[in-house]
């Protein structure tokens, strides 16, 4: 800190902050139009002058120095930032100051005395509506550039530039079109830095900012496993506008298209607001008495035959921690099974298998603030500037401030477009590409051999392995140039603090557990997670609580804080709070769920939040028990693919009309509150469950989500210093946090690792081919995937102005495809495997490798799940969504 002199009063600030900050400090109001904290400061609007030992200079620029003397509040100062501010006010035109208008601008002249009559432009530059959730005013435009920046700096999207010469220059997408057709990912960044209204979000939320905004309700993105804190604005019991946080933990004030915007469908008349039961083959609305009623009777009636394990329940990675720790207390405590597993069964089960294997724990070893701190990013399989934009856009901003960055992806896409390496290796080839990396990394010695030898387990046989993993021989399988393979390991392995981030395409694969803990061995090998030497490996969650489902014990064999239910004495501590006996041989993962109602063998399986047949693999083998399955319940926001076979279908509320808490990626419990009510009769995922059990005579107690937490860390310890009044007051916590009176544990390992002899585990697995190859009759390779603009399988986001920006489901391929079979860049192609057929649009680029072709899955009528196949991984039984054999045809 350095302390410096405002206007005769002494204050501290850190050292390389401002006068700007300093004066702030001290209290006094300094406006400054072209600057935003969270950018760099450009010093071109001149309205926040002060004097400096002397001399009047910017104070957004001008770094405050150790002993100055600063003067801000004479009032030759405040005449000169009064005329500053007048002369940039009189270009825009009448109304512009209006009391109406909200923005910075408009504020500091009624502060300064600046009355509308400032305002003398003559306007007459037009408007750009064309895009549904930014709009473009060029009249108000003062060509401070803060969007410019903020879409550049904060985004890394670099959309927007500054054009025109003189008092004509005006802010406009990079493309020279309209803003719709601009490389616009509609963060809402340019709307919320903007000072003046000229860029603002059409409709209801129309000037509002994240810099001011009336009273709000914050609360945690329901969509990506970021964790986003935004703020949301209501009026007359609608949403308004979603905000994103400016002292969010992990966002600090950013949002992507999807937690920023895509709330439309809270208002969708597609909306369930009753219950549904089917008779005579028709979904009828019914009272909640009769649906309950007949889902109590079809559970009585499914354990009277087949017994307990006769009933499954997959919960759900949308709801709360506390929904889904009630949902496994159901199926245990009222039901007598271990038959519940939740969505991260088909997406990241091979994290928690591998990371718990390699270091004890199912979570990522560090918070993602350490992580961005990385001076060598290897990031492998996972596009976050699509998937997850927010972490995305922060990984950017590190390597933009000279991070390295390897990324290890088929597809050139996202943060591979700045990669210093891109390592495009074959789909399902994962594990033979980070062997290669650890030969490299072993035969040039850029290992910590300290580590090593205190702190891990497994290298000789590891090292043995590795001899049959050279470069060579990797780039035959992997299809990387082993000098490409070569370089990426030296920059990982040079690093002074290297750091893991992964995602689906590690996971979802035949060997994803092997692939994760082959991926881990690196950190290892590195020294690189526990220590200040490095910052681990952290995996990027699909959805939005599919951290927290798996902790809160929505898994067939574990407990909440993943104690096994083989293990007596975690089976007896949860006895001991639910005063009954936790069945001790684990239940059916989901695929085998599926495979036990088609054999007749399981009679009732509720759903919870998930599109089944839509989003698991092999979907028409999924329809095909859902029908065979005498009692299908689904709680669900709207009709879905899987509820055209549903028996029962409860209306449930959407993240946004909850309580609860949410964990995200990097371990931290937040708070979800409800902004606006459910619609109609529509009821939360924990007040169905709760209803339920009393009419089956259980009282599961946990009278509130509060209650339900509070209950999960006397079950699991881990969690036994989180409360909501603690996330209330602090923020985010995360887990491990056994502790109410200390802060949780951010970074993992530091003193010793979670496994029973303390040590991290190398793992020695042999490089396995994928569950399907290509051949003459399917000759590509489909992978699967997100893109920006929706979720999943796009119930949400498919019902709201997303659907403009990204309205169909394309097939990206190769242009050396597209010739080798005849298919035109936006024609309808038909695409086959051995499981089924889809329909999609073609698209012809370079992001896709010849013989690769890649599509989404967030358009259900698609049918782009009944391609994949059921292989999965042999640990876990997550699906191979990654690796699909498939041709092709036109038409």
């Amino acid at each position: 800190m350095i302390e410096i002199e405002v206007d005769g009063a002494d204050v501290e600030v850190p050292a390389g902050a401002s006068l700007l900050s300093a004066v702030r400090v001290a209290g006094a109001a300094l406006p400054a139009l072209c600057s935003d904290d969270r950018l760099s400061p450009a010093g071109s609007c001149r309205t926040c002058l002060v004097r400096a030992d002397g001399q009047i200079v910017a104070a957004c620029v001008t770094p405050a120095v150790s002993g100055a003397r600063i003067e801000a509040g004479t009032e030759e100062l405040r005449q000169l930032r009064r005329e500053a501010v007048a002369l940039i006010a009189s270009a825009l035109p009448p109304g512009a100051l209006g009391e109406e208008n909200p923005s910075e601008l408009a504020h500091v002249c009624r502060s300064m005395g600046l009355g509308p009559e400032t305002a003398q432009g003559a306007g007459g530059r037009g408007e750009d509506d064309s895009h549904p959730y930014v709009h473009l005013d060029r009249d108000l435009c003062i060509a401070c550039g803060r969007c410019v920046r903020m879409c550049a700096e904060v985004q890394g999207t670099f959309a927007l530039t500054l054009t025109g010469r003189g008092g004509d220059t005006v802010v406009a997408p990079g493309t020279g079109g309209p803003w719709a057709e601009s490389d616009c990912v509609a963060c809402g960044g340019c709307i919320d830095t903007c000072p003046t209204g000229a860029i603002t979000e059409p409709g209801p939320g129309r000037g509002l900012t994240s810099a001011h905004r009336p009273a709000a309700i914050r609360t945690t993105c329901g969509y990506c496993g970021v964790g986003c804190a935004l703020d949301v604005i209501t009026s007359d019991g609608q949403v308004t506008a979603v905000l994103p946080a400016r002292d969010g933990p992990v966002n600090q004030g950013h949002a992507c298209v999807k937690g920023r915007f895509a709330h439309g469908y809270l208002t969708s008349p597609d909306r369930l607001t009753r219950p549904l039961l089917r008779r005579n083959g028709r979904l009828e609305p019914v009272g909640w008495d009769e649906a309950l009623g007949h889902v109590a009777r079809g559970l009585r009636e499914a354990i009277d035959t087949g017994g307990p394990d006769a009933v499954a329940a997959i919960s759900s990675a949308r709801a709360t921690n506390e929904e889904n720790y009630l949902v496994q207390k159901f199926m245990r405590v009222v039901i007598g099974t271990n038959n519940v597993d939740n969505c991260s069964r088909l997406c990241h089960s091979p994290s928690a298998a591998g990371l718990t294997a390699s270091f004890g724990l199912s979570g990522g070893t560090d918070s993602f603030d350490d992580v961005e701190r990385s001076d060598c990013l290897l990031v492998v399989g996972a596009n976050p500037v699509e998937a997850h934009p927010v972490v995305g856009a922060r990984l950017l901003r590190q390597v933009l401030r000279g991070a390295k960055l390897v990324v290890a992806d088929p597809r050139a896409v996202g943060l591979a477009l700045h990669a210093d390496v891109h390592l495009r290796s074959r789909p399902g080839t994962n594990v033979a590409l980070f062997h290669g990396l650890a030969h490299v990394l072993l035969a040039e010695g850029l290992t910590d051999e300290e580590f090593l030898r205190e702190r891990a387990t497994g290298l000789p046989e590891l090292a043995d392995l590795l001899d049959d993993y050279p470069p060579d021989r990797v780039a035959d399988i992997t299809g990387v140039p082993a000098a490409d393979l070569i370089a990426a390991a030296r920059l990982y392995g040079r690093a002074r603090r290297p750091a893991i981030v992964y995602g689906l395409g590690v996971t979802e694969h035949l060997h994803g557990t092997d692939g994760v803990r082959s991926l881990a061995n690196l950190a290892i090998l590195r020294g690189a997670v526990g220590t200040d030497r490095g910052l681990g490996v952290n995996p990027l969650r699909g959805q939005n609580n599919v951290q927290g489902a798996s902790d809160m014990g929505a898994l067939p064999d574990l407990l909440p804080g993943y104690g096994k239910v083989t293990d007596a004495a975690v089976r007896s501590r949860a006895e001991a709070v639910w005063g009954v006996r936790v069945p001790e041989r684990p239940g059916m993962r989901i695929p085998d769920m599926f495979a036990a109602a088609r054999a007749g063998e399981l009679r009732a399986l509720w759903v919870i939040g998930e599109d089944v047949c839509a989003t698991d693999p092999d979907a028409n083998r999924v329809a095909e028990a859902l029908d065979a399955c005498p009692l299908v319940v689904c709680n669900e926001l709207f009709l879905s693919e899987t509820t055209r076979h549903a028996d029962i279908v409860l209306p449930v509320a959407s993240w946004l009309e909850k309580d609860g808490t949410f964990v995200n990626f990097d371990r931290r419990f937040q708070r979800v509150r409800p902004a606006v009510n459910p619609p109609g009769e529509a009821r939360s995922d924990f007040d169905v469950v709760r209803a339920l059990a009393a009419l089956m005579g259980a009282d599961l107690g946990c009278s509130a989500p509060a209650d339900a937490l509070a209950e999960c860390g006397r079950v699991a310890p881990v969690f036994a210093g989180l409360s909501h009044e603690r996330l209330d007051r602090e923020g985010a916590v995360p887990w491990p946090c056994p502790d109410s009176g200390r802060p949780g544990q951010a970074k993992l390992y530091e003193e010793q690792f979670a496994t029973p002899d303390g040590r991290a585990h190398l793992a020695a697995a042999l490089y396995l081919p994928p569950g399907e190859d290509p051949d003459d009759d399917y000759p590509l390779v489909l992978v699967t995937g997100r893109r920006w603009a929706h979720y999943n399988s796009g119930s949400m986001t498919r019902r709201g102005a997303n659907l403009a920006l990204d309205p169909v489901d394309f097939l990206d391929l190769h242009l050396d495809d597209a010739v080798r079979y005849g298919v035109r860049d936006g024609a309808q192609v038909t695409v086959e495997s051995r499981h089924g057929q889809a329909r999609l649009i073609a698209r012809v680029g370079e992001q896709t490798a010849p013989g690769q072709v890649f599509c989404s899955f967030h358009f259900p009528t698609s049918g782009v799940n009944r391609l994949t196949s059921d292989h999965a991984d042999i640990v876990t039984s997550c699906p191979e969504y990654k690796v699909t054999a498939v041709r092709v045809t036109a038409g």
